[in-house]
């Protein structure tokens, strides 16, 4: 289903048609040709807007392909950043580091030829951003992971999140497999709804994009929040 009137979408995609520059439209076409799936432009805008606000530095995403969302990521933190990617296939991130590196948007990077949950493990601290981006059975043990380790003021931001409009039944066709994830995103959407140490949103650009955003040190109201 469409999550935006397509006029609407048509009409914001003309809007971001500002950021064409060449390395960024390769990887798009990449995506069209090969039918991989990205996030988009407007997500990716999104993105990068979200990890400026809050100035951003020390970002980890949780499944990155070849790098579409580390363009956006990239883009805010600058070269003094770090940026966590992960993906298992080497093929990924040999066209991630390429594409980066003639958009000068490697400086960050570290790629991890992993999974998402081993790399993230391995890989000690906080985080002002933990991006997800992995198939969908894995959304709540991401969420679980991630929830400790985002800095108090940081962000979880989690991709597909309204699964082209399964996670509201029956808005799609039966299908058994994308009908049981639609079952644990909804489960995943409810559960970070309720953690009372995130406040959280889902944008509905694409397939729905969720921010939480840590309020508390703690998981009860017992810290002082940064925002009431």
């Amino acid at each position: 289903m469409d999550i935006l009137d397509p006029r609407i979408n048509t009409y914001l995609e003309e809007l971001a048609s500002v950021d064409d520059e060449p390395v960024l439209l390769e990887m798009e076409k990449r995506a069209k040709d090969n039918g991989f799936p990205i996030i988009g432009r407007l997500c990716g805008q999104l993105l990068e807007l979200l990890a400026r606000s809050i100035g951003a530095k020390r970002i980890f995403e949780m499944g990155s392909g070849y790098g579409y969302s580390a363009y956006w990521f990239s883009r805010a933190t600058g070269p003094d950043g770090e940026i966590h990617l992960t993906d298992t296939e080497p093929d990924n991130e040999k066209l991630a580091l390429d594409y980066l590196g003639r958009a000068g948007l490697d400086g960050p990077i570290d790629y991890h030829v992993a999974s998402a949950f081993e790399a993230f493990d391995a890989t000690g601290g906080d985080f002002d951003i933990v991006y997800c981006d992995i198939d969908k059975d894995g959304y709540p043990e991401a969420w679980e992971k991630a929830r400790g380790r985002v800095r108090v003021g940081g962000m979880f931001i989690c991709d597909n999140m309204l699964w082209s409009g399964r996670v509201a039944r029956g808005t799609e066709p039966p299908n058994e497999q994308r009908d049981a994830w639609g079952k644990i995103i909804d489960q995943t959407n409810r559960t970070i709804k309720k953690d009372p140490a995130f406040r959280s949103l889902i944008v509905p650009l694409r397939d729905g994009v969720i921010v939480a955003l840590r309020t508390t040190k703690a998981g009860r109201d017992a810290e002082p929040r940064l925002f009431t």
